[in-house]
Protein backbone atom coordinates (compact mmCIF):
# COMPACT_ATOMS: atom_id res chain seq x y z
CA UNK A 1 0.00 0.00 0.00
CA UNK A 2 3.08 2.30 0.38
CA UNK A 3 3.93 2.27 -2.75
CA UNK A 4 0.77 2.52 -4.54
CA UNK A 5 0.12 5.51 -2.45
CA UNK A 6 3.11 7.78 -2.64
CA UNK A 7 3.06 7.04 -6.61
CA UNK A 8 -0.43 7.51 -7.09
CA UNK A 9 -1.75 9.85 -4.97
CA UNK A 10 -0.39 12.83 -6.87
CA UNK A 11 -2.55 12.10 -9.53
CA UNK A 12 -5.88 12.41 -7.55
CA UNK A 13 -4.86 15.68 -6.54
CA UNK A 14 -5.26 16.96 -10.24
CA UNK A 15 -8.63 14.76 -10.49
CA UNK A 16 -11.19 18.14 -11.28
CA UNK A 17 -8.86 20.92 -10.08
CA UNK A 18 -8.02 21.42 -6.45
CA UNK A 19 -8.66 25.07 -5.17
CA UNK A 20 -5.64 26.58 -3.89
CA UNK A 21 -3.78 29.55 -4.11
CA UNK A 22 -2.00 29.04 -7.54
CA UNK A 23 -3.25 29.59 -10.73
CA UNK A 24 -1.23 27.29 -12.42
CA UNK A 25 -3.15 25.43 -15.16
CA UNK A 26 -2.01 21.48 -14.87
CA UNK A 27 -4.01 19.03 -17.08
CA UNK A 28 -6.02 16.67 -15.14
CA UNK A 29 -4.75 12.81 -15.73
CA UNK A 30 -6.69 10.24 -17.23
CA UNK A 31 -8.28 7.98 -14.74
CA UNK A 32 -9.91 4.61 -15.39
CA UNK A 33 -13.43 5.31 -14.83
CA UNK A 34 -15.67 3.05 -13.44
CA UNK A 35 -18.73 4.62 -14.01
CA UNK A 36 -21.15 3.03 -11.36
CA UNK A 37 -24.22 3.31 -10.97
CA UNK A 38 -25.93 5.30 -8.29
CA UNK A 39 -29.11 3.46 -7.01
CA UNK A 40 -31.33 5.56 -4.50
CA UNK A 41 -31.35 4.08 -0.89
CA UNK A 42 -33.07 6.78 0.96
CA UNK A 43 -33.90 10.79 1.08
CA UNK A 44 -34.62 13.56 3.99
CA UNK A 45 -35.35 16.59 4.28
CA UNK A 46 -33.52 16.47 7.53
CA UNK A 47 -29.94 17.32 6.67
CA UNK A 48 -27.66 13.57 7.77
CA UNK A 49 -23.52 13.12 7.57
CA UNK A 50 -22.74 9.39 8.64
CA UNK A 51 -24.52 6.17 7.04
CA UNK A 52 -24.10 2.84 8.75
CA UNK A 53 -25.42 -0.55 7.24
CA UNK A 54 -25.86 -3.82 9.08
CA UNK A 55 -25.25 -7.28 8.07
CA UNK A 56 -28.75 -7.75 7.59
CA UNK A 57 -29.15 -4.70 5.31
CA UNK A 58 -30.43 -2.25 7.56
CA UNK A 59 -29.52 1.18 7.17
CA UNK A 60 -28.81 3.78 9.80
CA UNK A 61 -27.95 7.55 9.17
CA UNK A 62 -27.04 10.28 11.75
CA UNK A 63 -28.08 13.95 11.70
CA UNK A 64 -25.89 16.20 13.65
CA UNK A 65 -27.51 19.52 14.89
CA UNK A 66 -24.63 21.32 12.93
CA UNK A 67 -26.90 24.37 11.26
CA UNK A 68 -30.02 24.67 14.20
CA UNK A 69 -30.68 23.12 17.14
CA UNK A 70 -33.77 21.95 16.40
CA UNK A 71 -34.06 18.74 14.62
CA UNK A 72 -36.77 15.81 14.68
CA UNK A 73 -34.37 13.05 15.59
CA UNK A 74 -30.57 12.50 15.69
CA UNK A 75 -29.98 8.48 14.94
CA UNK A 76 -32.76 6.94 12.57
CA UNK A 77 -32.95 3.92 10.52
CA UNK A 78 -34.00 5.12 7.16
CA UNK A 79 -35.58 3.53 4.14
CA UNK A 80 -37.32 5.72 0.95
CA UNK A 81 -38.04 9.08 2.38
CA UNK A 82 -39.04 6.73 6.39
CA UNK A 83 -37.01 7.09 9.40
CA UNK A 84 -37.49 5.50 12.47
CA UNK A 85 -35.30 7.08 15.41
CA UNK A 86 -33.28 4.78 16.88
CA UNK A 87 -32.96 3.95 19.62
CA UNK A 88 -36.38 5.63 20.97
CA UNK A 89 -37.92 8.92 21.13
CA UNK A 90 -36.40 9.80 24.40
CA UNK A 91 -32.58 9.36 23.22
CA UNK A 92 -33.97 11.45 20.05
CA UNK A 93 -34.62 14.58 22.26
CA UNK A 94 -32.91 17.31 23.77
CA UNK A 95 -32.48 20.64 24.28
CA UNK A 96 -30.60 22.74 25.96
CA UNK A 97 -32.66 22.42 29.20
CA UNK A 98 -31.87 18.51 29.34
CA UNK A 99 -29.13 16.68 30.88
CA UNK A 100 -26.85 15.44 27.95
CA UNK A 101 -25.82 11.96 29.54
CA UNK A 102 -28.81 9.65 27.87
CA UNK A 103 -29.54 11.53 25.27
CA UNK A 104 -27.86 12.61 21.37
CA UNK A 105 -27.09 15.89 21.91
CA UNK A 106 -25.24 16.56 18.17
CA UNK A 107 -24.45 13.32 16.61
CA UNK A 108 -21.79 13.38 13.86
CA UNK A 109 -21.00 9.67 12.64
CA UNK A 110 -22.33 5.90 13.10
CA UNK A 111 -20.70 3.02 12.67
CA UNK A 112 -21.28 -0.87 12.32
CA UNK A 113 -18.13 -2.65 13.42
CA UNK A 114 -17.48 -6.32 12.24
CA UNK A 115 -20.11 -7.84 15.11
CA UNK A 116 -23.16 -5.84 13.79
CA UNK A 117 -23.25 -3.13 16.55
CA UNK A 118 -23.93 0.10 15.86
CA UNK A 119 -21.80 2.73 17.54
CA UNK A 120 -23.18 6.43 17.56
CA UNK A 121 -20.69 9.09 18.03
CA UNK A 122 -22.32 12.00 19.62
CA UNK A 123 -19.84 15.18 19.17
CA UNK A 124 -22.05 17.13 21.62
CA UNK A 125 -21.12 20.52 20.05
CA UNK A 126 -24.61 21.96 18.19
CA UNK A 127 -23.47 24.29 15.53
CA UNK A 128 -19.92 23.42 16.05
CA UNK A 129 -19.90 26.12 18.96
CA UNK A 130 -18.74 24.34 22.13
CA UNK A 131 -18.67 20.70 23.64
CA UNK A 132 -21.70 20.51 25.84
CA UNK A 133 -20.34 19.75 29.36
CA UNK A 134 -21.10 15.89 30.03
CA UNK A 135 -22.24 15.38 26.56
CA UNK A 136 -19.15 13.62 24.56
CA UNK A 137 -19.43 10.08 24.14
CA UNK A 138 -19.18 6.74 21.99
CA UNK A 139 -22.26 4.79 21.95
CA UNK A 140 -22.39 1.25 21.42
CA UNK A 141 -25.91 -0.09 20.55
CA UNK A 142 -27.37 -3.76 19.74
CA UNK A 143 -29.44 -2.99 16.58
CA UNK A 144 -31.74 -6.06 17.37
CA UNK A 145 -32.92 -5.52 20.87
CA UNK A 146 -32.66 -1.71 20.92
CA UNK A 147 -30.51 -2.03 24.24
CA UNK A 148 -27.40 0.53 25.03
CA UNK A 149 -24.55 -2.04 25.16
CA UNK A 150 -21.48 -0.03 26.18
CA UNK A 151 -20.52 3.83 26.69
CA UNK A 152 -17.73 5.60 26.77
CA UNK A 153 -18.11 9.36 27.92
CA UNK A 154 -15.31 11.89 27.41
CA UNK A 155 -14.12 14.54 29.62
CA UNK A 156 -12.67 17.62 28.28
CA UNK A 157 -9.23 16.09 28.91
CA UNK A 158 -10.31 14.21 25.78
CA UNK A 159 -12.87 16.65 24.15
CA UNK A 160 -11.87 19.99 24.86
CA UNK A 161 -14.51 22.66 24.64
CA UNK A 162 -13.48 23.41 21.31
CA UNK A 163 -13.56 20.02 20.05
CA UNK A 164 -15.92 18.31 17.56
CA UNK A 165 -15.28 14.65 17.22
CA UNK A 166 -16.29 13.43 13.82
CA UNK A 167 -15.92 10.02 12.37
CA UNK A 168 -14.76 6.94 14.17
CA UNK A 169 -13.73 3.28 13.37
CA UNK A 170 -13.73 0.26 15.77
CA UNK A 171 -11.32 -2.44 15.73
CA UNK A 172 -13.43 -5.71 16.93
CA UNK A 173 -10.01 -7.54 16.75
CA UNK A 174 -7.75 -5.76 19.03
CA UNK A 175 -10.85 -3.73 20.89
CA UNK A 176 -10.19 -0.50 20.29
CA UNK A 177 -11.97 2.16 18.77
CA UNK A 178 -10.03 5.57 16.58
CA UNK A 179 -12.26 8.93 16.48
CA UNK A 180 -10.87 11.89 15.09
CA UNK A 181 -11.27 15.29 16.01
CA UNK A 182 -12.04 18.06 13.02
CA UNK A 183 -12.68 20.69 16.18
CA UNK A 184 -9.26 21.21 17.78
CA UNK A 185 -7.46 18.18 15.27
CA UNK A 186 -6.35 15.22 17.28
CA UNK A 187 -6.92 11.47 17.27
CA UNK A 188 -8.50 9.93 19.77
CA UNK A 189 -8.03 6.51 21.09
CA UNK A 190 -10.28 4.31 22.98
CA UNK A 191 -8.85 1.51 24.93
CA UNK A 192 -12.49 -0.60 24.76
CA UNK A 193 -11.50 -2.76 27.40
CA UNK A 194 -10.13 -0.40 29.74
CA UNK A 195 -12.47 2.41 28.61
CA UNK A 196 -9.30 4.33 29.05
CA UNK A 197 -9.22 7.51 25.96
CA UNK A 198 -6.00 9.30 25.23
CA UNK A 199 -5.65 12.14 23.02
CA UNK A 200 -2.67 12.04 20.44
CA UNK A 201 -1.04 13.89 17.85
CA UNK A 202 -2.96 16.94 19.25
CA UNK A 203 -0.06 19.19 18.35
CA UNK A 204 1.37 17.67 15.16
CA UNK A 205 0.66 19.16 11.26
CA UNK A 206 -1.12 15.69 10.31
CA UNK A 207 -3.54 16.45 12.52
CA UNK A 208 -4.13 20.05 11.37
CA UNK A 209 -6.13 22.07 8.77
CA UNK A 210 -4.30 23.73 5.80
CA UNK A 211 -7.28 26.30 6.00
CA UNK A 212 -7.59 25.39 2.64
CA UNK A 213 -10.52 27.15 0.52
CA UNK A 214 -13.08 24.78 -1.07
CA UNK A 215 -14.62 25.58 -4.31
CA UNK A 216 -18.06 23.24 -4.87
CA UNK A 217 -20.23 23.57 -7.67
CA UNK A 218 -18.95 27.13 -8.44
CA UNK A 219 -19.29 28.21 -4.54
CA UNK A 220 -17.07 28.75 -2.56
CA UNK A 221 -17.68 26.91 0.86
CA UNK A 222 -18.60 29.25 3.72
CA UNK A 223 -20.52 28.70 7.28
CA UNK A 224 -23.65 30.26 7.92
CA UNK A 225 -21.70 33.22 9.31
CA UNK A 226 -19.88 33.95 6.07
CA UNK A 227 -16.78 32.40 7.64
CA UNK A 228 -14.14 30.36 5.66
CA UNK A 229 -14.33 26.95 7.95
CA UNK A 230 -10.92 25.17 9.05
CA UNK A 231 -11.29 22.02 9.43
CA UNK A 232 -8.75 19.52 10.90
CA UNK A 233 -8.90 15.81 10.95
CA UNK A 234 -11.93 14.38 9.69
CA UNK A 235 -11.93 11.74 7.38
CA UNK A 236 -10.19 8.06 8.90
CA UNK A 237 -10.42 5.07 7.54
CA UNK A 238 -8.85 1.71 8.92
CA UNK A 239 -7.46 -0.86 6.97
CA UNK A 240 -8.56 -4.45 6.53
CA UNK A 241 -5.83 -5.57 8.50
CA UNK A 242 -6.46 -3.47 10.99
CA UNK A 243 -2.61 -2.58 10.91
CA UNK A 244 -2.61 1.17 9.51
CA UNK A 245 -5.23 4.02 10.39
CA UNK A 246 -5.60 6.20 7.47
CA UNK A 247 -6.76 10.44 8.58
CA UNK A 248 -7.25 13.60 6.39
CA UNK A 249 -7.71 16.99 7.62
CA UNK A 250 -10.53 18.47 5.59
CA UNK A 251 -9.42 21.68 4.58
CA UNK A 252 -5.91 20.14 3.68
CA UNK A 253 -4.45 18.36 1.07
CA UNK A 254 -2.16 15.36 2.10
CA UNK A 255 -2.91 11.83 3.58
CA UNK A 256 -1.01 10.75 6.42
CA UNK A 257 -1.33 6.74 8.02
CA UNK A 258 -0.09 5.52 11.26
CA UNK A 259 0.85 1.82 12.66
CA UNK A 260 -1.82 1.09 14.83
CA UNK A 261 0.06 -0.71 16.90
CA UNK A 262 1.95 2.24 17.87
CA UNK A 263 -1.53 4.12 18.63
CA UNK A 264 -2.44 1.06 20.89
CA UNK A 265 0.76 1.21 22.80
CA UNK A 266 0.21 3.19 26.14
CA UNK A 267 3.97 2.71 27.24
CA UNK A 268 4.63 4.42 23.99
CA UNK A 269 6.02 8.29 24.69
CA UNK A 270 3.24 10.86 22.39
CA UNK A 271 6.48 12.50 22.10
CA UNK A 272 7.90 9.55 19.31
CA UNK A 273 4.40 9.07 17.82
CA UNK A 274 5.32 11.73 15.30
CA UNK A 275 8.27 9.75 13.95
CA UNK A 276 5.76 6.86 13.26
CA UNK A 277 3.65 8.90 10.88
CA UNK A 278 3.56 8.57 7.02
CA UNK A 279 3.01 11.07 4.63
CA UNK A 280 1.61 9.56 2.20
CA UNK A 281 0.76 12.13 -0.61
CA UNK A 282 -1.80 14.89 -1.66
CA UNK A 283 -5.19 14.78 -2.60
CA UNK A 284 -8.35 16.12 -3.33
CA UNK A 285 -10.10 17.18 0.12
CA UNK A 286 -11.94 14.09 0.98
CA UNK A 287 -15.26 13.84 3.72
CA UNK A 288 -15.19 10.57 4.08
CA UNK A 289 -13.28 7.46 3.43
CA UNK A 290 -13.32 3.60 3.66
CA UNK A 291 -11.66 0.75 2.71
CA UNK A 292 -13.63 -2.20 1.72
CA UNK A 293 -12.83 -5.40 1.76
CA UNK A 294 -10.66 -5.79 -0.98
CA UNK A 295 -8.11 -3.30 0.33
CA UNK A 296 -9.83 -0.26 -2.27
CA UNK A 297 -9.33 3.52 -0.39
CA UNK A 298 -12.35 5.21 -1.30
CA UNK A 299 -12.62 8.69 -1.17
CA UNK A 300 -15.55 11.09 -1.29
CA UNK A 301 -14.13 14.05 -3.90
CA UNK A 302 -16.17 16.93 -2.53
CA UNK A 303 -15.24 19.64 -5.22
CA UNK A 304 -15.67 17.42 -7.57
CA UNK A 305 -18.92 15.65 -6.96
CA UNK A 306 -17.54 12.57 -7.10
CA UNK A 307 -16.17 8.97 -5.28
CA UNK A 308 -12.18 8.15 -5.67
CA UNK A 309 -10.76 4.95 -4.66
CA UNK A 310 -6.80 3.82 -4.67
CA UNK A 311 -6.65 -0.11 -5.42
CA UNK A 312 -4.24 -2.77 -3.70
CA UNK A 313 -1.85 -2.42 -7.11
CA UNK A 314 -1.62 1.13 -6.56
CA UNK A 315 -4.21 2.32 -9.59
CA UNK A 316 -6.13 5.64 -9.09
CA UNK A 317 -9.83 5.12 -10.05
CA UNK A 318 -12.67 7.33 -10.42
CA UNK A 319 -15.49 5.05 -9.47
CA UNK A 320 -18.32 7.71 -9.66
CA UNK A 321 -18.81 11.32 -10.76
CA UNK A 322 -22.92 12.65 -10.83
CA UNK A 323 -24.50 15.95 -9.96
CA UNK A 324 -26.46 13.99 -7.21
CA UNK A 325 -23.06 14.07 -5.42
CA UNK A 326 -23.71 16.83 -4.09
CA UNK A 327 -21.25 17.26 -1.00
CA UNK A 328 -20.63 13.25 -0.65
CA UNK A 329 -19.60 13.07 3.05
CA UNK A 330 -19.66 9.42 4.44
CA UNK A 331 -19.33 5.93 3.13
CA UNK A 332 -20.75 2.41 4.76
CA UNK A 333 -20.06 -0.81 3.18
CA UNK A 334 -23.32 -3.20 2.90
CA UNK A 335 -23.60 -7.05 3.20
CA UNK A 336 -25.00 -6.98 -0.85
CA UNK A 337 -21.28 -5.75 -1.98
CA UNK A 338 -22.40 -2.11 -2.23
CA UNK A 339 -20.44 1.31 -1.25
CA UNK A 340 -23.29 3.39 0.43
CA UNK A 341 -22.23 7.07 0.17
CA UNK A 342 -24.39 9.95 1.93
CA UNK A 343 -24.79 13.58 0.08
CA UNK A 344 -24.56 16.90 3.22
CA UNK A 345 -25.04 19.75 0.53
CA UNK A 346 -22.55 21.42 2.85
CA UNK A 347 -21.69 23.89 0.31
CA UNK A 348 -25.26 25.38 -0.17
CA UNK A 349 -26.62 27.86 2.17
CA UNK A 350 -29.68 25.88 4.13
CA UNK A 351 -32.06 28.15 2.78
CA UNK A 352 -31.29 27.84 -0.74
CA UNK A 353 -30.84 24.28 -0.86
CA UNK A 354 -34.10 22.37 -3.16
CA UNK A 355 -33.44 18.88 -3.52
CA UNK A 356 -33.43 16.13 -1.05
CA UNK A 357 -30.77 14.97 0.83
CA UNK A 358 -29.63 11.31 -0.53
CA UNK A 359 -28.26 8.38 0.26
CA UNK A 360 -26.84 6.36 -2.81
CA UNK A 361 -25.41 2.97 -3.19
CA UNK A 362 -23.27 1.92 -5.77
CA UNK A 363 -22.37 -2.17 -6.69
CA UNK A 364 -19.04 -2.87 -6.18
CA UNK A 365 -16.82 -4.47 -8.95
CA UNK A 366 -15.83 -7.89 -7.73
CA UNK A 367 -12.36 -8.55 -6.22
Amino acid sequence: MKQLLTTGLAALLLLGGCTSNDDDDVAAPTLTNLNLALAPVATSTVQWTGVAVTQQGRVFANFPRMETDTIPYSVAEVSGTQATPFPDAEWNTWNRTLPPQNRFVCVQSVYVDANNFLWVLDAASPKMQGVVPGGAKLLKFDPTTRQLVQRFDFDETVAFPTSYLNDVRVDTQNNFAYITDSGAGALIVVNLATKKARRLLGNHPSTKSENLILTVEGRVWRNASGELPSIDSDGIALSPDRAYLYYHALTGRPLYRIATQYLRDENLPPTQLPQRIELLGNTNPPDGMIFDPAGNLYLTDIQNNAVTRITPSGELQLVAQDNQLKWPDSFSVGPDNSLYVTTSQLHIPRKERTEPYRILKMTLPQP
